[in-house]
């Protein structure tokens, strides 16, 4: 017994050191043991921040995303391999499969290595793109290193990325300069609305083999912008996807270099970049939870949900047309290791719709309050003119963000037969409450004159 309590107080210490929201244990494949020196710097940061890290070949016999039908592990790392396959247990299909379990990976590719048959079907599943001839890499002849590429211009030194947008939070914002070596370039294709860049080429940049060497480059496989160094995946199911193009900005060598851009001599942020791609992408960071969800009729009480008042199991079932309704709700956002009061980007609105088949309303959330873990949005309507089965919904959907999905069914009845207002609090009917007395009255009359009014004499002729 007491070594069963042991095993479960490490466990339950395991459980509390883990700063992922979706589990510690990390699957790193890496095709040669040699080359894992290389990645030492890495491993040693994920290990401290809880991850349980496993490194095995793609080529090991019991090798496996799954173990009796669940995930084995929580997080995988592609590294290059050599070799074009993978092997049966990392097929695209596998890739997906975990995905669908709410499995997250990083694929590192680089232009050293061929990319394997089963990444490259995967990404083209997912409508990311990358060049099919091997040696493709990335250049510039404006932001590269000096230093270690004088003449190839294949190590790039770009700045943190900004926002993609003005509402979306920027989880990958820094300082200093991120040195890309030899990077494979990818094209995020314009259908899916899950696939978003994390660090874009400079302009000045464009891809080409260096095993075709001519003066200029007339059909590159793309340019500019619309090179994505850093690509990234959330499913519907907020599984995520990372597709690093340059394995090497990965290792320790890259960690802190120094470099040289335009004659300044700077020290690459490399680290600091990769703790906030795999702080992303293995759910340490941009992770919504919903806590309590309380609605009501507005009686004009307050009510908080961090108070007695507030008891979301007795939230009404039924509500009735044209009446008052409160609502309110909290939301949490998982920063590393702790829940945190979560608030949109300044341009944007966490909106709540009461809908039945479409939206009857779509209202902005105000936030009322903040607790240690969360805030409290808010919202105030009134019921539309319709009876039916309704649906408080928050469907709140970003960029970089967990999706948030959460339904509450209500009932919305008609007036009942006593509750309508009575006629004679509405002024328009009474005239003709005034008409229907006038009738009553003048027929009373009418008839009371009719009773006692004495009949007319008649004279009757007396015959003998």
């Amino acid at each position: 017994m007491r070594w069963l309590f042991s095993f479960l107080l490490l466990a339950l210490l395991g459980a509390v050191q883990a700063l992922s929201s979706s589990g510690q244990r990390l699957l790193v494949i890496l095709e040669e043991e040699a080359e894992r020196e290389k990645y030492s710097v890495l491993l040693e940061d994920l290990s401290s921040r809880g991850f349980h890290t496993t490194v095995q070949s793609p080529k090991a016999d019991k090798l496996s995303l799954f173990r009796h039908g669940a995930r084995a592990y929580d997080h995988v790392i592609l590294l290059p391999a050599k070799s074009k396959g993978l092997g049966p247990a990392l097929t695209a299909n596998q890739f997906l499969d975990f995905m669908n379990n709410e499995g997250n990976v990083i694929v590192a590719l680089s232009s050293d290595h061929a990319t394997p048959s089963a990444v490259q079907s995967l990404l083209l599943e997912l409508d990311i793109h990358v060049p099919s001839d091997k040696g493709a890499l990335v250049v510039d002849h404006f932001n590269y290193d000096s230093t270690s590429a004088a003449d190839k211009h294949d190590v790039l030194l770009l700045p943190f990325p900004k926002a993609i947008r003005p509402d979306v939070k920027n989880y990958f914002a820094g300082e200093g300069l991120i040195a890309v070596p030899r990077a494979v370039g990818q094209a995020l294709g314009n259908e899916s609305p899950l696939i978003q860049p994390i660090l874009r080429a400079p302009s000045t940049a464009y891809s080409y083999n260096p095993k075709d060497e001519v003066d200029a480059v007339e059909d590159p496989f793309a340019t500019g912008e619309q090179l994505n160094i850093v690509s990234s995946l959330q499913a519907h199911n907020s599984a995520r996807l990372t597709v690093i193009g340059s394995a090497e900005l990965l290792q320790n060598k890259w960690f802190a270099e120094k470099a040289t851009l335009n004659g300044q001599a700077i020290k690459t942020a490399n680290r600091d970049f990769v703790q906030k791609v795999t702080a992303w992408t293995f759910k340490e960071t941009g992770v919504l939870k919903i806590g309590k969800l309380l609605h009501y009729n507005n009686e004009g009480v307050s009510k908080k949900l961090n108070s007695s008042l507030a008891v979301p199991e007795h939230n009404p079932k039924i509500y009735r047309i044209k009446e008052d309704v409160a609502f309110q709700v909290e939301v949490s956002e998982y920063e590393n290791d702790h829940l945190a009061p979560f608030l949109p980007a300044e341009n944007d609105a966490l909106q709540l719709e009461f809908s039945m088949l479409s939206p009857f309303h779509r209202l902005n959330l105000t936030p009322l309050s903040q607790t240690a873990n969360a805030t409290i949005f808010g919202v105030s309507f009134r019921t539309p003119d319709q009876h039916g089965i309704f649906n408080f919904r928050i469907n709140f959907r970003r960029p970089f963000l967990t999706n948030l999905d959460e339904k509450r069914q209500v009932t919305v009845r008609h007036f009942a037969h006593d509750e309508w207002p009575r006629s004679w609090q509405i002024s328009g009917a009474w005239v003709w409450i005034g008409g229907i007395w006038v009738t009553v009255v003048a027929w009373v009359a009418f008839v009371a004159l009719w009773l006692y009014s004495a009949p007319t004499e008649r004279s009757v002729k007396k015959t003998q």
